[in-house]
């Protein structure tokens, strides 16, 4: 863990910090990315996990339009740029390692690729895996496809 964190730990609630440190001191992998968790901020539902190169994080912080690194596409990927279902940022915390981020967001309709509000919906169930939820919009529709 980096000296950042290690001093992190020991601070008083209300701290403050230049941000430029802290973004130098998050432990990316091996491929420059972070694993990011998004959370709708009102209900705390958990949408989906995503990664983040530092380009991606600077930008959603800036923009307040999460962004995230697609590394199907290995292109930054601006969440709704082809589905209109958009992620906007309530707040961005790091844990205490600085090797995860935890996004409140504020999502438009459903996060998941597959049409539904949340990734996780396969629920692991004894000995069988269950489909815990309807997709809000079919799929094709949702990316113009058929």
């Amino acid at each position: 863990m980096s000296d950042t964190f290690k001093t992190l730990e020991r601070a008083a609630g209300d701290s403050r910090f230049p941000l430029a440190g802290i973004l130098d001191a998050i432990r990316f992998n091996v491929d420059g990315l972070i694993p990011a968790i998004a959370q709708q901020h009102d209900s705390g539902e958990v949408l989906m996990m995503a990664w983040m190169n530092r380009e991606a994080l600077e930008e959603t912080l800036r923009t307040g339009r999460v962004c995230y690194w697609s590394r199907s596409r290995g292109k930054l990927w601006r969440k709704g740029e082809s589905s209109g279902q958009q992620q906007h940022l309530q707040s961005a915390a790091l844990d205490c390692d600085g090797d995860t981020l935890l996004l409140q967001v504020a999502q438009t309709g459903p996060a998941c690729h597959s049409g539904r509000r949340s990734c996780f919906y396969v629920a692991l169930e004894g000995d069988e895996a269950r489909i815990a939820s309807d997709p809000l919009i079919d799929p094709d529709t949702l990316y113009g496809k058929g």
